[in-house]
């Protein structure tokens, strides 16, 4: 394998790693009423776990309220159902065939809780940039222990990988700092 190679590699799996990160705070509340809130829980629709953005459409009604309207009509106890088991600790109400979410304001200490949350989230994605970092030094390693690249090549490879994981952990800092900013935002 070249270093290229290795590099490439790499470097796909940090930005899948910080991808991931991206989508997985969209979900995290804030003090506003936001769409992908609501967009990974996942449905018991006839025995199926289908994501709620594939049973129904969401839209923000107000800055504190988001409208869920199944495609399924017949569908609307078990939506809510769902929403009322998720994580977020908000209980829909059911208005004719749509459910209404009232994104109740935060206090301090759901903020601070929150952002704990947030906090969580971003070191473990930044654990599994520095995984694919370990990993990429082990295969640089073997190969120049096999004799596929020279000392200066295995050197510079390294520093490169250096500033890719580097690249990968200061976006998730700073979509961090950024969603921290949007949730103690009173």
């Amino acid at each position: 394998m070249e270093t290229k190679e290795i590099l490439n590699e790499c470097s796909k799996r940090m930005s899948s790693s910080c991808d991931y990160f991206l989508q997985d705070i969209k979900s995290i509340r804030t003090g506003r009423a936001n769409t992908s809130l609501l967009e990974n829980i996942k449905i018991n629709y006839h025995g199926t776990d289908m994501p709620l953005n594939q049973l129904a459409q969401i839209s923000v009604s107000d800055s504190r309220s988001l409208i869920v309207q199944p495609w399924d009509k017949t569908s609307i106890e078990m939506v809510s159902k769902g929403i009322q088991a998720s994580d977020i600790n908000i209980t829909p109400q059911i208005e004719g065939d749509i459910l209404r979410i009232i994104i109740p304001p935060m206090t301090e200490e759901t903020r601070i809780n929150v952002v704990k949350i947030l906090k969580q989230r971003s070191e473990e994605s930044k654990v599994s940039v520095r995984n694919v970092r370990r990993d990429a030094q082990e295969n640089i390693r073997k190969s120049e222990r096999e004799g596929d690249f020279s000392e200066d090549e295995s050197r510079r490879a390294m520093a490169e990988l250096q500033r890719i994981t580097d690249q990968a952990i200061k976006t998730i800092d700073d979509q961090a700092i950024i969603k921290e900013k949007e949730i103690m935002q009173v």
